[in-house]
Order: C-alpha cells, then structure tokens, then sequence
C-alpha cells in the first residue's frame, strides 16, 4: 500500500482566492448555471455547469484532458449524445466540472499542478458553490479522462485523498508507453507500408495468415509490433495513422537522451550501424527552400489532409497534440526523393535558423507540420534554407529495443536473452517512467483511493490494450483488487468521439458513460457494477472469452455467419443467408438495435431498432450483381434499461463477414 501522505488542496495557500467572472443561466445545450473562473496568482481556470434542482443528485463528473488545455471545451459539443459531457453528466444526475489544468507552460514547471492539483482545487471549490446553489449537502465528485487524461486520472487518484470518491481513467498507457509504443508502430508502418492493404484483408474474416504475405524483414517486423501490443485488426487505418501524441513527445526524447540519435547510426548492436539493415534505404537528407505556406483550407482543398483530421481541437484523446492553428503545411521548392512518414524540417538558414519543426511527413513538396514553437513558425520565411531530414525519426523506430523494463512488461520479452538480460545495447535509464511521471505527477503503481472503474479498447493502436491489464495486476498487488474493475470494449479504437468508419470500428462512449454511473453508485450505494471483462493476455494481444457469458464485462457480443462460416465464395447474383447472434452479458440489459450493412458501402440501410431481449438472433439475405470481394457487416447496441430511445449507456459492438462474388 501506498503510505505517502496524499494531497489536499485545502492544505497549500496557492488555492486560497478563488474567483469568479461568470455566474449566469445558459439554455445551451442544456437549461443549466454556468460559472466560470479560477484561482488569484495561478494560472488554473475552471467551468462550472450546475443542472437544475431537480436534475441534480449530489455529485459532479470532471473530465480531464490529455494536457492542460481549454477550460470551456464542453460548450463545443452541442448534440444530444454522449460527444456531450454537459448533456450526459446531467443525465447522469452530476453536474459537470473542467478546468484548463493551468497551463502546458505551468505544467513544465511543477507536474503537479496540471497533473492533480489544479484540478483538485476546483473539485473543492465546486463543491462551496454546489452547497451554495442546492444547500447543505454530501457532495461527491468523480474524476475521469484518457490518454494523458487517463494518466492524470491515475495520478489523482493516487497522489490525493479526500478530492473524489471514484475515478474513470480510461484508454490508458503504461509507464513504458511513452515512447515506445510509437516507436514500434513508426517502424512497422515504414517497413510494411507496401503490404498494409494485403495485410488488412489478411486480417478481416476469411483472410489468410499474414505472415504468408511476408518476406523474412517484413515479416520479422509485423511479429514485432504484434507482440508489442498492436492489435492487428487496427491497420485498417493506416493511411491515416500518422505520429499521434509522439509529435508531442518527440523533441523531449532527443533532449533527455540526444546520444542517442548518433550512437544509432555509429555503435554496433544498434539498427543503423548495421550497413545491410534496410533504414539505409529509408535514410532522407533533402535540402531545399520554403516556398510557401499551406492553410488548413487549403490543404484540405489539396487533398493533403482529410477534413476530419482539419477540424479545431476539441480535448478529445486523438486530436489534443494536434496542431491548433491554421497554418498546417509548409510547401518546399523541391519535393524530397520520396514521401517520408515523419521527419524533422530543420531550418538552416534566415532567423529562424537552428530550429526544428516535427512534421507528419512529406507528400510532394508539402511538409506537413506535426509540432512546432510558436517561434520558429512566426519567423519563419519563404526562401529559408531548410533540410527534410528523417535521421532522428529513423532512430526512435528502434528506441523501445534499448529501454527493456523488469519483467512484469512481459511485451519486452522478445528482447530478452534466455537468462533475462537484454538482447541489444541499453539506455543509461528508462525514459518511460519520468516521461508519465510528467504527465501523472508520480509514476502509477495502482495504489489508488476510492473506487476505479478502468475502460480500453481491443484495438486501441496508441495505448495498447495490455496495459490496462499491467495496472489491473499492480492494483491487485496493492490489494486495491476489490475497488477496481476492468472493462474492455471489443471493435474500439483509442478516441472518445464517435466512429467515423463505421463498420470497422465502434465507440466506447456509451461504456465510459455507464462507467461513471456504475462507479457513483459503488461509491455512494455500495452497489458493485458488474464483474470485470475475462480475457488473456498471449504473446502481447488481450483476447477476450469468447461468449458474453464468459466474457461478463458490459458490452454485448455478436458473432456473423455466413452460409454458415465467416467466409461464402459465390456465383454473381448468388444469395447467401447472413445469421447474427447477439447476447449481452449477466445483468446488461437488453439488445436494443441491430443494423445492417447489407451493401458493403458503408451504410447501415437496415436496421431494426426496439427491445429484443438478452438474446436475439438475426437473419438476411443478400446477393451481388458484380464480381468482387464484399464485406458485410452488423452493428449492435445494447443498452442496460432496454431503453432503445435514449442516446445515454448504448453499449455498442460489430462483426464483418466475407462474401467473394465471382
């Protein structure tokens, strides 16, 4: 157990002079009171928003961001979903909090303030206000975020006593993540580039082994990654997977470690000392001018970058590293030798020469920007000497290789000796630990206070799903077993919005949102929510049982046949009889709509919504008019009270069946 005396915010001076600049009534998106202000001498902002009387049942939710950001990002959601944590906080009886953390400069110099602090000030201030507006009362509060969000949960609920009663932490990284499951990832997408589309249908039911598609390098590489943790199934996205939050970790990484980036290149044992390794090839080093600047607009006119990639930011756990402004490409007089996935543009030239600027990668002469300094943008010009430079990047694919942690990591195996010792030369310290540390205020060890309730995806391809597994055994380890669960959401990815491809993967929202009611009642009830998901952990992927009766957890299972196996190769115009079977776990409800894309267009033009009971089994038919592969998919919502109306506690999932007309 953890003996360190925990934080409260009534004991440090700096939260003494709370203020407020607003207090009024808001009809958008809900009837509520907004109040918003902060703290005199600090840099820590707040949001209050308090429902009416008769909505509110003495608790808050508190979201909590990747990074210190913007304390009004709520107000940006305006639709009647769970996207709306305004709208489901008062759903769900809470009112809502958030604050802006301080800010990224403020966590710079003290962790402790954007990790736990500031935002337990405002907790406590929240409640002065909530016994103002609703009288005395037992004011419970619950704190929940992913991501860097979900480590700043973590180190809440660890670093604090006495602030909230339970915690959400959700979509969650280990103290080892950062860097190296960017790092592993970068180095698969570089090497598997030319095969990924082959190896996304390998992947969909009915494929082959991918390992039959690879040569020894390639497949060598896939083997890597997945037992690191990326879950196969989640290349499908890879057109479009980009740096992610390693933009934003990037530059702390050279500046802990910069020998690095030339021992990679000069020391035996490392990949690019190596003159017959296959980054050689892969080595850019492009001199040339700015020609120009590219706008969000214009890029997106360009097809450069998507429009749902170009939207503002919004807190959530994919876009909180992006880039904010409207400037978002840069184009070059001379377009590198070949398109480069990450690389640093390093200005040598006109006064902002000596700075780098993290780009997503080159497509022509367009650098995309990844992460940069206000400073080096603004004096930046057109004909400035800059050099496309893909060397340090290069380097950090292999970086997780030489930061080999103690044996609870057993992903790390692969790079063991038989006897436990490192296969390859090793860093003088893991950079992992204090990176979280920043981020978490302490490095977790699952001593946490109250009740935790920990949400992930099966195919999250940023924090990869075992490390919710790694903290579930160090909460079991500090006898924390009995206040924790653990559930996975089967077809999710890493972000907390709403599926934008629809029939490959599926939110997690309406699991986060029965998460917090379920950690409220264990908290104020004493009513235990559901056991948590059953699965294993082989050779770095988690799998789940394979029946909702043995999975338990929250989220329904659905399995999709067709002419009765996962595969039907038929004549044109030849119809096959398509059977879902749907069954949600003890005590989930009812299966409340199944949805058909029948098609493969992505379009769910059949549907059958209402109450279907625990268990349903569907069936269709369909044919194809042309030769072609077609993959037909289900998509099924459960929800707890069987209530098919309400946008709150859908508990959704998917399968996919192949169908190849000839």
């Amino acid at each position: 157990m953890n003996d360190t005396p925990r934080y409260h915010p009534s004991t440090d001076p700096q939260w003494a002079d709370p203020f407020v600049d607003i207090d009024e009534q808001r009809e958008s998106p809900v009837p509520h009171r907004y109040v918003h202000g902060g703290f005199a001498g600090t840099t820590v902002l707040f949001s209050f928003y308090l429902p009416p009387a008769d909505v509110y049942e003495g608790r808050f939710f508190q979201h909590v961001t990747p990074m210190p950001m913007h304390e009004s990002l709520a107000q940006q959601f305006l639709a009647m979903d769970e996207e709306n944590k305004i709208a489901m906080s008062f759903d769900s009886g809470a009112a809502f909090v958030e604050t802006n953390g301080g800010t990224a400069e403020a966590m710079w110099a003290d962790s402790t303030i954007g990790a736990y602090k500031g935002n337990a000030a405002a907790a406590e201030y929240f409640r002065v206000i909530a016994r103002e507006a609703y009288g005395e009362h037992r004011v419970y509060g619950y704190l929940y975020g992913g991501s860097g969000g979900g480590y700043r949960t973590i180190g809440s609920s660890e670093n604090t006593e006495g602030v909230w009663d339970g915690f959400v932490p959700y979509v969650i990284g280990s103290p080892m993540a950062m860097p190296s499951v960017f790092c592993v990832r970068q180095r698969a997408h570089r090497i598997l580039h030319d095969k990924l589309d082959a190896l996304v249908d390998a992947c969909e039911p009915g494929g082959v082994d991918p390992l039959s598609l690879l040569d020894a390098d390639e497949a060598a590489a896939w083997t890597e990654v997945t037992k690191m943790g990326f879950p196969p199934r989640s290349w499908f996205d890879h057109a479009t997977m980009g740096l992610h939050g390693f933009r934003a970790i990037f530059g702390g990484v050279k500046m802990a470690d910069p020998t690095y980036f030339t021992d990679y290149w000069t020391v035996p044992g490392y990949e690019g000392a190596d003159p017959d390794s296959s980054v050689h090839a892969a080595r850019v080093q492009h001199e040339t001018t700015v020609a120009g600047f590219i706008t969000k607009a214009e890029a997106v006119a360009e097809g450069l970058v998507p429009a749902r990639v170009a939207e503002e930011l919004a807190g959530n756990v994919d876009n909180a590293f992006a880039m904010a402004g409207d400037l978002v490409a840069i184009r070059l007089a001379s377009a590198p030798p070949r398109d480069v996935i990450g690389a640093d543009l390093v200005v040598t030239g006109g006064d902002a020469a000596g700075g780098e600027i993290v780009l997503e990668g080159t497509q022509g002469d367009a650098a995309l920007i990844g992460m940069a300094t206000s400073d080096v943008l603004n004096n930046l010009r057109v004909g400035d000497a800059v050099r496309v430079d893909n060397s340090d990047l290069l380097a950090a694919q292999t970086y997780h290789r030489h930061q080999v942690p103690d044996a609870t990591y057993a992903v790390w195996d692969q790079f063991r000796n038989a006897d436990g010792t490192p296969r390859f030369p090793q860093r003088p310290f893991l950079i992992g630990p204090p990176m979280t540390a920043g981020a978490a205020g302490s490095v977790p060890n699952g001593a946490f206070q109250g009740k935790s309730i920990v949400v992930a995806s099966l195919m999250d391809k940023e924090a990869y799903p075992w490390q919710a597994d790694w903290y579930a055994a160090r909460a079991a380890e500090q006898g924390r077993g009995e206040d924790f669960r653990l559930y996975y959401t089967e077809r999710a990815l890493h972000g907390d919005a709403h599926s934008d491809w629809e029939t490959q993967y599926v939110s997690y929202l309406g699991m986060l949102t029965l998460a917090l009611r379920d950690v409220a009642a264990w908290a104020e009830s004493g009513v235990e929510p559901p056991a948590s998901t059953v699965y294993e952990v082989v050779d770095g992927q988690v799998i789940p049982a394979a029946t909702a009766a043995e999975r338990l957890g929250l989220q329904p299972t659905v399995t999709l046949t067709v002419n009765g196996g996962e595969r039907a190769d038929v004549a044109v115009g030849e119809p096959v009889e398509l059977v879902a079977t749907v069954e949600v776990p003890p005590g989930g409800g009812q299966i409340v709509d199944v949805a058909w894309d029948l098609d493969a267009d992505g379009v769910f033009e059949v549907r059958d919504a209402g109450a279907h009971g625990e268990s349903v089994t569907k069936t269709q038919s369909v044919s194809f008019d042309a030769p072609g592969t077609y993959f037909v998919t289900v998509r099924v919502a459960g929800q707890r009270e069987g209530n098919p109306e309400t946008p709150f506690g859908r508990l959704l999932n998917l399968a996919r069946a192949r169908v190849v007309a000839s």
